[in-house]
């Protein structure tokens, strides 16, 4: 079969990316083919693009998609032809059609599309595990989420408040500021005008928050190590501002005891239950109308270039697709 997909023989710039045509064979043992219908963009694929993660050249690009099943290969159970499917984190989702791992897929349910199951997996999959197992978040708890209008964020502020948490959103300029309190966040925090540590402290009568949740690195780690009360975690997620800086002992001591972590998605699904069981739970409060996703730009697969240069700006909100 004649696909076309994403590849990039050296790391760089957005325009490092070209498509290309391939021949897929049919699927070997294990695999499932997939007819892609959209593909999921995350910041993990600027990390791998960029050179900011290793990557062995050239190499395809994307990590999650939902699509049906068109092949079955030898050895593998619960899937057949004709099934909606969604998969993430595996390399190579940038394509119209793919062989993909049997075991790193999921049955999307009825009442819930293709699209939505490609927005959400990955980030959907991603604030279960930091809501429910790096650091539980309980009832009555203040919880600061930093990039509060992105895709993760979004979805964090929503299930954090069904949880009965005060959700406290750091996002950028009034209109996003207003955005968010529709989606969960009892407290807003403008980046652009506020200080957040202070904000937070004002917020908390002094105490600060038991946990932040920070995917923004370098540029927010002073802000998030203040916004912390004693025996807080810093859940350091992500780092699109660069690596947050090396935490020494004695930060963590003097600071009022707190913890620091860098959790990853992928040891958090690592094993097939996990998988099965976060999937199924974002998928459970979609259709109980717990989550909305809000899938605010779609765009061709021929305009990831554009796609990367919009994320990595920060000019996008929720969840951006592509459309094979």
């Amino acid at each position: 079969m004649n696909i076309k997909h994403v590849m990039i023989h050296h790391q760089g710039e957005p325009e490092v990316m070209v498509i290309e045509s391939a021949q897929l064979a049919a699927p070997g043992p294990g695999e499932v083919q997939v007819e892609q219908t959209a593909i999921g963009v995350n910041y993990m694929d600027i990390y791998q693009r960029s050179g900011a993660y290793d990557l062995s050249l050239p190499s395809p690009l994307g990590l999650e998609a939902a699509g049906n099943v068109i092949a079955v290969g030898p050895d593998v159970n619960g899937f057949e032809v004709g099934d909606r499917v969604a998969y993430g984190p595996v390399l190579g989702a940038y394509a119209s059609h793919r062989n993909v791992p049997a075991a790193r897929l999921v049955l999307v349910p009825d009442g819930i599309s293709d699209e939505v199951a490609a927005a959400v997996l990955m980030k959907g999959t991603t604030v279960e595990y930091l809501l429910n197992r790096t650091y539980k978040v309980k009832a009555g708890e203040d919880v600061l989420f930093w990039a509060a209008s992105g895709g993760v964020g979004q979805l964090a502020g929503q299930w954090g408040s069904h949880l009965g948490a005060r959700m406290i959103g750091v996002t950028s300029g009034k209109d996003n500021c207003s955005s968010i309190r529709k989606l969960g966040y009892a407290e807003a925090i403008d980046r652009t005008s506020e200080d957040i540590g202070d904000r937070v402290l004002e917020l908390t009568d002094g105490v600060g928050v038991p946990v932040v949740y920070d995917s923004i690195g370098a540029a927010s780690f002073d802000a998030s190590i203040k916004s912390l009360a004693t025996y807080g975690m810093l859940v350091s997620y992500g780092a699109t501002t660069g690596e947050a800086p090396p935490v020494p002992p004695g930060l963590l001591q003097h600071s009022g005891s707190l913890y620091f972590t860098r959790p990853t998605l992928a040891d958090y699904i690592k094993h097939r239950d996990d998988l099965e069981h976060a999937a199924n739970e974002v998928f459970r409060l979609i259709l109980e109308g717990v989550l909305s996703v809000n899938i605010n730009q779609r765009m061709a697969l021929v305009d990831v270039v554009e796609a990367h240069h919009a994320l990595a700006a920060g000019t996008t909100t929720g969840s951006t697709i592509l459309i094979p």
